[in-house]
């Protein structure tokens, strides 16, 4: 018979908002269990090089960071989300910093602030330059197996979640073991694998956001996939590897094919992707280059090994980059305690849709959102009641995207899209890619990431709203 554990919490997805949502509930004395596709530590998280964004410094506040979110947000921020990050965040630092996170910092012992596209201030912390993700991937994951409350299964894969009555009260798993518990939080992170460009890992495919759709979640701004600008093009086996928005903040630049500057590169993300994306129309090329030279690639040594080892000399020579699929602002929508509209599910991270990114996730806010929000989340689902629950349902295979479909994606949804390429995605056999195409089609205009050549202005009338798929069709809805 397949085991069957039970917790207070159980927690699917271990990257950061995952890891330190399970440790926030160990933390007050719960029972957690945690479900991971992939080893502790190989998740999304490990590979973001970006930091986490706070407003640290003696020139900074809460307000001006609020401020940049919003900009960069085009109109669709949900402030009350952005405020709830903003504010919480420098706390946030200063908590990991007692587990132990050792954050990049000067000759003086104070933390090194860097700057990123869309912020007016230097308010991100690293550690060990690019290599963020990696190491407070790592601490959490150390952090976490330490836990005697919490039970980790790892090279598990979540098919479905157990509900009973309307309420979501457990996991189960593909091979059959089940979780029952209180409460439930779903931190799979995005789904920019759909896409056949990309910067992420390959299960980044969306599968947390089906399995709380199939419960009866809505899912809201599908349309918002943000490409980043600077990924590695051409390169066997770095196709997509992405160079840190952080390279940019020290210098380097980003030259067309007549070795010009055609883009301030610390825009936010969207403005920058779309300068390149014409510039690669306009001259029928691949890519563009990313000036490196002036900057001290030691301050970013995975970066510099990992180009060096494709055989590309960033002090010496341009780096071929060109967009890809990165960041998705969209998901299941979420409250600020990251609960659904399922009773006993929770969704954080990327997975979620709280309005906090609104059309263009400013730089390094997401490690900041996956902290903040996964205590949030965690402190909230410890108090749903206890319910009995019978027998748990058995494990599906899950449906995974093919080729085809992740060319469609990049093809028909990609970082300029029509009405005639969406709509035909609507018959595509992956539910998460039709569903991707109904939120674009309803939001006809062009906001931030979502940009339609058919309907190439902001629609004012617009601002604030957001397209919802509670059922099938997708309909707009004002967030408080």
């Amino acid at each position: 018979m397949p085991q069957r554990i039970d917790a207070e919490l159980v927690v699917v997805g271990a990257g950061a908002a995952g890891l330190y949502a399970a440790l926030t509930a160990a933390s007050l004395g719960a029972d957690v269990a945690v479900i991971s596709a992939t080893p502790l530590a190989q998740t999304a998280s490990y590979w973001a090089q970006g930091g986490l964004a706070a407003a640290l410094g003696a020139d900074d506040s809460p307000a001006l960071h609020l401020a940049d979110t919003e900009r960069a947000g085009r109109g669709l921020v949900r402030r009350s989300a952005a405020e709830v990050l903003v504010n919480e965040a420098p706390n946030a630092i200063g908590d990991l910093q007692k587990m132990r996170m050792r954050f990049d910092a000067d000759q003086d012992g104070n933390l090194s602030l860097g700057l990123e596209g869309g912020h007016s201030r230097r308010r991100i912390v690293h550690a060990g330059g690019s290599s963020t993700g990696r190491r407070l991937a790592r601490q959490l994951s150390a952090a976490l197996v330490r836990e005697p409350r919490v039970t980790i299964l790892e090279g598990a894969r979540a098919s479905n979640l157990w509900t009973e009555d309307g309420r979501v009260v457990g996991v189960v798993c593909e091979d059959g073991r089940a979780v029952r518990a209180r409460g439930t939080v779903i931190a799979t992170g995005g789904a920019a694998a759909l896409w056949k460009r990309t910067t992420n890992p390959p299960g980044s495919i969306g599968i947390g956001i089906m399995l709380a759709r199939d419960a009866g979640a809505a899912v809201a701004d599908l349309e918002f996939i943000q490409f980043h600008p600077t990924a590695v093009v051409g390169v066997p086996g770095r196709e997509g590897f992405l160079i840190s928005e952080a390279i940019r903040g020290e210098g380097a630049t980003l030259v067309g094919p007549d070795g010009e500057r055609f883009v301030d590169e610390l825009a936010p993300r969207d403005e920058v992707a779309r300068a390149i994306w014409t510039q690669l129309k306009e001259h029928s090329v691949d890519s563009v280059g990313l000036d490196m030279r002036s900057v001290d690639s030691g301050r970013f040594p995975n970066i510099a090994e990992a180009l060096r080892q494709s055989g590309l000399n960033p002090r010496e020579e341009l780096i071929p980059v060109a967009p890809a699929a990165h960041y998705l602002m969209g998901g299941v929508v979420s409250d600020l305690n990251g609960a659904t509209d399922v009773a006993g599910l929770y969704v954080i991270g990327e997975s979620a849709c709280s309005g906090l990114h609104g059309a263009n996730r400013l730089a390094s806010n997401s490690l900041s959102e996956c902290i903040v929000f996964g205590a949030r989340a965690a402190r909230a689902a410890l108090d749903e009641p206890v319910t009995l629950s019978g027998d748990p349902p058995a494990g599906t295979p899950l449906v995974l995207p093919s080729p085809e479909t992740r060319a469609a994606m990049w093809s028909d949804a990609g970082l300029v899209r029509n009405r005639e390429g969406l709509e035909r995605l609507l018959d595509d056999p992956y539910p998460l890619a039709a569903l991707v195409a109904r939120c674009a089609l309803a939001r006809e205009e062009s906001r931030g990431s979502h940009w339609r050549t058919d309907f190439p202005a902001l629609n004012s009338d617009l601002d604030g709203i957001h397209a919802v798929i509670r059922g099938e069709s997708a309909a707009f809805e004002r967030w408080q």
